[in-house]
């Protein structure tokens, strides 16, 4: 079972790698709420019919609360990540948002007032450095794309830290359906005021790939198979998302790397596995912990 949860999760991988080409696509016609309030709505309408209906009306109001809480650093992530895709490639934002990994340890440290362990802060110097190659190409000159990009690593990783306090004492499918829903309602709202709508064919099958496959399909999935993978395996799975996205952005659409970037892209990745190694030493030091106390 355990085999078959982690090949699920690099599955999930391919998937949400090759998202951002879809994404790309989108965000060439310039296309970024409109774009990101249809997929969203989709995913989450595509989510709904599993929620059995007397688990919506018995949810408490607090879940509500932090459903909507979901939803908007949703809307605010997804935004800064679509409007990222006008001004940087497919294969940059991919490793980019990777670095939400790295972020999280400091977001509960501002929140929370948990200190970040020495190996996250490793990560992150490991992380800026690769970013600087990946987006510089080892000039200094910063591309928007690439920091709007950042930006919104920075809000995916609020995103994950909120659902880890408070999204685990709640209903998932609910709660799930619920988010995506108010993150598109929002995106909608936001892009009928500030864009002009455009519909072509390429855009609404990269609407819906990435609210089917991408959100719908790969959050169920993810959701079954970290119940036999543990956390820290499951994220290290994940982040291989954004060697995908480098991946599926040269075969689909030409893009390339010069080897300053690809240095970048090692760098990154190996920032976002120090993060995941803190996990597993202190995993592994609990585990030694409960052994004791058995003995």
């Amino acid at each position: 079972m355990r085999l078959k949860a982690d090949l699920t999760l690099l599955f999930v991988a391919v998937i949400w790698g090759s998202a951002f080409v879809a994404q790309r696509v989108a965000g060439q016609l310039g296309s970024v709420y409109l774009f990101n309030g249809v997929r969203y709505i989709l995913a989450g309408l595509v989510v709904l019919p599993f929620v059995r209906r007397n688990s919506i009306s018995s949810r408490p109001r607090e879940q509500y609360k932090w459903m909507f809480v979901a939803g908007f650093l949703l809307f605010v992530a997804a935004a800064f990540q679509q409007a990222g895709m006008l001004y940087t490639t497919a294969g940059n934002a991919g490793f980019i948002t990777s670095l939400y990994v790295v972020f999280v340890p400091f977001v509960v440290l501002l929140g929370w007032k948990e200190k970040p362990h020495r190996l996250s802060i490793m990560a992150v110097i490991l992380a800026g450095a690769g970013a600087y190659l990946l987006s510089t190409g080892g000039q200094f000159e910063v591309q928007r794309g690439d920091v709007l990009e950042l930006v919104g690593a920075l809000f995916w990783a609020m995103h994950v830290v909120m659902l880890g306090k408070f999204a685990s004492q709640f209903e998932p499918l609910s709660f799930s359906a619920g988010q995506l829903l108010v993150g598109g309602f929002l995106n909608l709202l936001l892009g009928f005021f500030v864009e002009q709508p455009v519909f072509t064919w390429s855009l609404a099958g990269a609407a819906v790939y990435t609210a089917v496959m991408s959100l719908g399909l790969c959050y169920t999935l993810q959701v079954w198979a970290q119940r036999h993978t543990p956390p820290s395996d499951a994220a290290l799975i994940l982040s291989l998302e954004s060697v995908f996205a480098v991946l599926a952005g040269w075969v689909l659409l030409g893009e390339r790397l010069g080897g300053v970037q690809i240095a970048g892209c090692v760098l990154i990745f190996g920032a976002v596995a120090v993060s995941q190694f803190k996990e597993w030493s202190l995993q592994g030091t609990m585990d030694t912990d409960r052994l004791v106390e058995g003995r």
